[in-house]
């Protein structure tokens, strides 16, 4: 069966993560939920997997750990926080993240789309991997944290950022291999929590700074 012709809540694992146990223990149970699911399911099923389709393993420098994806139709397409070239306005968390980068490099990019980041080894991560429109955290009982889970394991072998923005995404550290990664923690950048620590944060160039202690290239945030 092509990619084309799968039925509606399948999408295909990643081939340079399709050796997760996930996709074996829990993916066909996820995908059954998916396909008896009579609401409209974001993103699209071809972009489920978005983020790890961008960024193999041994790609992944920088990771990202968001909780479900825009419930809004039209935001989502599958990479944590980003969103399609042409959405206006800005999902508020967003808008937040872009005001940080802001003050912290003195830009940000001109769209929400950060499929750029991902290019440049930043995994844009979900903690769960759909949701119904409209519903934010309508799928957070499907078993999507368990790839979340493995694909900590499997990036933290190596050195690695990780950025972990308020308690759920914080709640998940236990399943990073201790090593010589840079932690990031603090408030999520919604506006609930975005004043508790999140602005004044400077991630984007600490991050940098800990790349090119490494000899590494450091990430183009703006894109300019």
């Amino acid at each position: 069966m092509t990619k084309s012709s799968a039925p509606s809540g399948r999408s295909e694992a990643p081939r340079a993560w399709r050796h997760l146990a996930f996709f074996t223990t829990h993916y066909p149970q996820i995908t059954a939920q998916l396909a008896d699911d009579p609401r409209r399911i974001l993103p699209p099923d071809h972009q489920r997997f978005a983020a790890l389709s961008a960024c193999a393993p041994s790609e992944v420098r920088v990771v990202f750990l968001g909780q479900d994806p825009y419930p809004t139709p039209g935001h989502a397409h599958g990479l944590a926080f980003s969103v399609d070239p042409d959405v206006r306005p800005l999902p508020r968390s967003l808008t937040n993240i872009f005001k940080e980068m802001e003050d912290d490099l003195g830009s940000h990019p001109k769209t929400g789309d950060l499929r750029a980041w991902a290019a440049q080894g930043v995994l844009l991560l979900n903690t769960v991997l759909s949701v119904p429109a409209g519903e934010a955290n309508g799928h957070k009982d499907l078993g999507w944290q368990q790839l979340a889970h493995e694909v900590l394991a499997e990036v933290s072998c190596r050195p690695t950022a990780f950025v972990l923005w308020g308690k759920q995404a914080q709640n998940l550290r236990k399943h990073i291999h201790p090593g010589p990664h840079l932690m990031i923690e603090t408030a999520h950048p919604s506006p609930l929590s975005a004043r508790r620590g999140f602005f004044g944060s400077k991630p984007f160039s600490r991050i940098n700074d800990w790349l090119r202690e490494r000899g590494e290239q450091p990430i183009n945030w703006t894109q300019e």
